[in-house]
């Protein structure tokens, strides 16, 4: 393959974003380091010396992915609904990062970045869960936070996976307007 430039400017976004594009079309058990050098058009040692193997990049990935959703989780202002959308409305535009971060069997999952990234995110979600429990007791508000998450988590994988294409629960073809009415029904009392 012919480089006409070797300057990528940040080679790594680079390869992250062409990883994350090739999720999204054709699942992750597509991606290698060396479809994805090829998809980047760069040398193939260039992903191995970035991210050292696929776990490194699909690591990266995560972390990347946890970041940015803490960036929209963080922007809700610990309102739960807000958070809630916000999560949905994350899987839907990222869709090659929401499908690696909760794969640990395809990440290094004792990658200290990883880790913090994930925590901050998960933290942010809660947040907005805790705000609305009404019992301070730390099992009750553990068990609404699950609630929330799963909730939106589920949610968001049914619409992805075209599971409510044809379901007569899909009242809504926008998934953001279908998801406000799912946690409209929410109470917390």
């Amino acid at each position: 393959m012919a480089k006409t430039s070797y300057h990528h400017g940040d080679l790594r976004a680079t390869l992250l974003a062409a990883a994350s594009d090739q999720i999204a079309a054709d699942g992750v058990d597509a991606i290698s380091l060396r479809s994805l050098a090829r998809r980047a058009e760069v040398s193939h040692a260039a992903p191995a010396h970035h991210f050292g193997d696929r776990a490194g990049l699909l690591t990266a990935l995560a972390i990347e992915g946890f970041e940015l959703l803490t960036a929209e989780l963080n922007a809700a202002d610990g309102d739960f609904r807000a958070a809630a959308i916000a999560y949905v409305r994350f899987a839907l535009r990222h869709p090659g990062h929401f499908d690696v971060m909760y794969r640990r069997d395809l990440l290094h999952t004792d990658d200290a970045r990883l880790v913090q990234a994930r925590n901050r995110s998960g933290a942010a979600l809660r947040a907005g869960a805790a705000a609305n429990q009404p019992d301070p007791g730390e099992q009750p508000q553990l068990a609404t936070q699950l609630a929330a998450w799963s909730m939106v988590h589920g949610f968001a994988v049914l619409w992805r996976e075209g599971a409510l294409e044809q379901s007569p629960l899909n009242f809504e073809p926008d998934p953001e307007a279908l998801a406000r009415s799912m946690i409209a029904t929410v109470r917390f009392d």
